[in-house]
Formats: structure tokens, C-alpha cells, sequence
């Protein structure tokens, strides 16, 4: 997917879940920080989300890549005095984050090369029983109906499985179980739950533009994997001008499961 192509993603996601992500900043067992790191921040859905939680914090949204900060930064709009933006690679050194009261970290943390010493480094930094938010997506979020579409049933669950195993040695911490690893760090888990999503069409057309995104970026990754009837099946609901288009559809909805752990560092941690 082009830098183009994953930015939009990110704005999609941000518009269409947005409601999910408040209720999980809601959720946070943690007084109002006034400092916070938001660790892997895209185009800034979390850092939008925690500054309507916590309208006082100071934010720092750090990032690898930089067309993901300026977007944010364009986004900013009012809050853009309570937010810095630090182009960083979590794997690399890491730049001075000061000392936090909350870090959060969403659907970032499968993409690490050692997701062990960012916990460890997050440890270090976290101000003592200050905490931290990680949270991931399941799986990418499915869209069509099960028996969709008439000329192939099932094609995106297919597609999805074809994905998966690619998938599966390029990033394998997806879909971990953060529990251990976060105990592992010196981290005390605080909470733990799971979020079922399933949002049906919107006016705005969002659901629809969220779909045919994230079926390009799904073809970009299972095309050659495909079988020809399937790949026909999957241009046929890209084609924005063909009358199977993803797009005329108004069977669509969003559904996939949010996890979110909370983890405290302990009052009585020393700084590392």
C-alpha cells in the first residue's frame, strides 16, 4: 500500500471507530494525566481520543513515519499547542519522551521487530503507577456479507486467510496476547477486555470508503495467491465504476474485536 493509500486507511479508521475508541479511552482506570506518549500514533485517532478524554494533557504522538505526522499535525487544529510530534523508530534509539503518566500504544506493537524492549522501555519511562494502554485490533476488519459475493461466496474470508498466513512471518506478533509479555516488563495488569465491532452503513459513505481501502490494500497482499475466478470477483467490487462495486453496495458493516490491556507500573519501581 503506498503512504497515500495507508494514510487515508488511518483517517478511515479514526472516522468510523471513533465511537469504539472513545469508549475505550472512557474505560482507562487512570486519574487525568498531564502527560502523555502516544506511541506508534498514525494520523493521530488516539491522540484526538485522549485529548477529548483529558482536554488538559500535553501529548507527545510519536511516529516512523513523517507523512503520518504531518497529517496529524494538519488535523491538530485547536489542540495543536498541547501536541508534539516525534518521528521516531520504535525498534531504533529512542528520543527523550519525558517522564508520562500515560503511554498508549494501538495496533503498533505487532509491528515491532522486539516488542519485549519497547514494554521494558516503556517501563523505564512511565512515571511510578502511571499507565499503560495497549490496544489491537483481532484481525483486519471484514465487511461483506458471508455469502458475498453472489458469484463467489465467500471470497473475502478467502482472501483474509491468504493474507493471514503471509502475513504470519512478516509480523508474528499479530494478534498476541500482550498479558504475559506486559507481567514480563515488570508491568501489573490492571484490566483486560475485549470489544466485539460491528457498525453497519453510514449516510456519510465512510463504511464504503473504509471497504474498498482496505479490499485494495487486501488485494495488494493475495493477489498472486489468487485463484483467477477469485481475483476477478475481488476488481469486480473494486471497480468504482462497475455496477458491483463495493461501493453500491448497502450490505456492508465493519466487524472485528478490539482488545485493550492496562498495565501499571508499580509505585515502588525504580526508573531504569
Amino acid at each position: 500500500m503506498t503512504h497515500t493509500g495507508h494514510t487515508e486507511i488511518l483517517d478511515l479508521d479514526a472516522e468510523v471507530l471513533a465511537g469504539h475508541l472513545a469508549s475505550i479511552v472512557d474505560w482507562l482506570p487512570i486519574e487525568p494525566p498531564r502527560q502523555i506518549v502516544d506511541l506508534g500514533c498514525g494520523t493521530g485517532a488516539g491522540t484526538f481520543a485522549l485529548l477529548g478524554r483529558f482536554p488538559e494533557a500535553q501529548v507527545t504522538a510519536v511516529d516512523a513515519a513523517p507523512e503520518h505526522l504531518h497529517r496529524l499535525r494538519d488535523k491538530a487544529g485547536a489542540v495543536a499547542g498541547q501536541v508534539r510530534t516525534v518521528q521516531a523508530d520504535l525498534d531504533g534509539t529512542w528520543p527523550d519522551l519525558g517522564r508520562p503518566d500515560l503511554v498508549w500504544a494501538s495496533a503498533s506493537l505487532h509491528h515491532l521487530a522486539d516488542p519485549g524492549r519497547t514494554l521494558r522501555r516503556v517501563h523505564d519511562i512511565l512515571a511510578p503507577g502511571g499507565l499503560f494502554a495497549v490496544v489491537e485490533l483481532a484481525d483486519f476488519p471484514r465487511f461483506l456479507p458471508e455469502d458475498a459475493p453472489e458469484e463467489r461466496p465467500g471470497l473475502e474470508a478467502r482472501c483474509y486467510a491468504l493474507s493471514d498466513r503471509l502475513l504470519a512471518e512478516k509480523l508474528p506478533h499479530r494478534g498476541a496476547d500482550w498479558g504475559p509479555a506486559l507481567a514480563a516488563a515488570g508491568f501489573t495488569l490492571d484490566d483486560q477486555r475485549t470489544i466485539s465491532v460491528h457498525i453497519g452503513q453510514s449516510a456519510s459513505g465512510a463504511v464504503g470508503r473504509y471497504a474498498l481501502r482496505g479490499l485494495h490494500g487486501l488485494r495488494a497482499r493475495v493477489a498472486d495467491e489468487l485463484s483467477d475466478e477469485d481475483l476477478a470477483a475481488l476488481d469486480r467490487l473494486l471497480d468504482t465504476e462497475s455496477p458491483h462495486s463495493i461501493l453500491r453496495r448497502d450490505d456492508l458493516a465493519v466487524r472485528t474485536k478490539r482488545t485493550v490491556w492496562a498495565a501499571r507500573r508499580t509505585t515502588d519501581a525504580a526508573a531504569g
